[in-house]
């Protein structure tokens, strides 16, 4: 009997072991119920019997799940108010916002590289009906990021707006002044103004001088220590949540027309990975760098009026310049999770922060963590079509490399080979609640 006793008393002791090793899993954006799991196998674990007897069984306990909400006006030290995610590193949270212009035209500069290691990116039309975008750095780097163009009105709100660094290559005259007149002009980080190391030209054949520009986010944020500007400013605004909350609409193909035949956007919503990925007139746009299909957690459309500055000339097309008022407020369309949200945007000319609500104007439109593209058009929402399910944009880029019809100076790497996204479902990001 004593022997009988002993036996039942380890049994118990190994059940309530393996039952005290049990964690859960962090939330899906699904909704449902999460079974709980066993630890890592890099953590240490109780020792099984010593026989091919099975361990107890444990009745895995569920967690109820409830959205992860963060933002817009408090964010907690460790959290980046531009992802809603954890600082991957010290090094991420205590430097500076950055911002760097990429050039999107001609073709010949795509793919560009960089843009996929960037936390937001704005997309804005410039001179000639052509867009650019302004590449905002903070949790991650990238040694090589490109090519690299000038600054334009826009990015005169964006510094303030994001509280940020400013990377170009030069600016006309005009702009110029305004930079140097402007209280963050110690911020502003261009050849043009003596900072070199940074940036390095990266000659090509059939690449003109102007598209040859690439830079270092961390020699550049080096720059800005040495200036004691490199100070962690926080952002605020955004708001972040986990799960999409109700009356989304289905949204899985964005389609925006610049009004240029030589240059559109397409979003497509992959539901196996969660994620949105780009196409740029008619052909997947990859980053150079990785080799894949730009793709992001959020695409936020943002309509404001666009308005001729005949005062201010472009010096690539002796054109007049384009000023974009992203101020005051205007409509924005949110697409997360495969659905859309219509609300508002809020900013207050020259000071920090971009808020978006629903269209009482005072709910937070909720992005989901994690990466956001930025697309700036014309009222009323101007080129814009939205559609439930994905056209079949693969047709039209087989067509595309049949006929060749794209312009002569699109190039080999520019017309880059589709790379399906992948089927694997979605990891969640392991999130510790402020």
């Amino acid at each position: 009997m004593r022997r009988l006793a002993l036996l039942s008393l380890i049994v118990v002791v190994i059940f309530v072991i393996a039952a005290s090793s049990v964690v859960a899993l962090p939330l899906t954006e699904a909704g449902a119920d999460l079974q709980a799991t066993v630890p890592p196998t890099n953590t240490a674990r109780p020792t099984a019997p010593p026989t091919n007897t099975p361990r107890p069984t444990v009745a895995m306990p569920t967690v109820e799940a409830t959205p992860y909400v963060i933002g817009p006006e408090d964010f907690p030290d460790e959290i980046n108010p531009l992802t809603g995610l954890p600082y991957p590193s010290a090094e991420a949270q205590h430097r500076r916002t950055l911002i760097i212009k990429v050039s999107n035209f001609p073709e010949v500069v795509r793919p560009q590289s960089g843009l996929s290691k960037a936390d937001i990116v704005f997309e804005y039309e410039v001179e000639g009906a052509v867009t650019r975008f302004a590449a905002i750095f903070r949790s991650q780097g990238s040694d090589h990021v490109g090519s690299v163009r000038s600054a334009r009105l826009l990015d005169l709100e964006l510094v303030p707006m994001f509280g940020a660094l400013l990377a170009y290559s030069g600016a006309n005259h005009w702009i110029d002044e305004y930079i140097l007149n402007a209280d963050w002009h110690w911020r502003a980080l261009s050849p043009q103004h003596g900072v070199n190391d940074p940036c390095e030209r990266f000659p090509r054949e059939g690449l003109a001088y102007e598209h040859t520009m690439f830079c270092d986010t961390f020699k550049l944020w080096d720059v800005a220590e040495e200036r004691q500007v490199n100070d962690g400013q926080k952002m605020r605004g955004l708001a972040f949540s986990l799960l999409p909350v109700e009356g989304g609409e289905a949204a899985k193909d964005i389609y925006i027309d610049y009004w240029n035949e030589r240059q559109d956007t397409r979003w497509q919503y992959n539901p196996a990975d969660g994620r949105y990925y780009r196409w740029n007139s008619g052909l997947p746009h990859l980053d150079a760098a990785t080799g894949e299909q730009l793709s992001t957690d959020n695409v936020v459309i943002l309509e404001a009026v666009h308005i001729d500055r005949p005062d201010i000339l472009d010096s690539e097309i002796s054109g007049v310049v384009i000023e974009t008022d992203l101020w005051g407020s205007g409509t924005a369309w949110l697409f997360r999770d495969g659905l859309w949200y219509k609300g508002a945007w809020y900013h207050t000319q020259g000071k920090l922060g971009l808020w978006l609500t629903m269209p009482d104007g005072q709910t937070p439109m909720y992005l989901k963590p994690g990466q956001t593209w930025f697309e700036v058009v014309r009222p009323v929402m101007y080129g814009v079509e939205i559609a439930a399910e994905p056209v079949n944009a693969q047709a039209t880029e087989q067509g595309i490399y049949a006929a060749q019809t794209q312009s002569a100076g699109a190039t080999a790497t520019y017309m880059a080979p589709f790379i399906t996204p992948s089927p694997v479902p979605p990891t969640p990001t392991p999130i510790d609640l402020p």
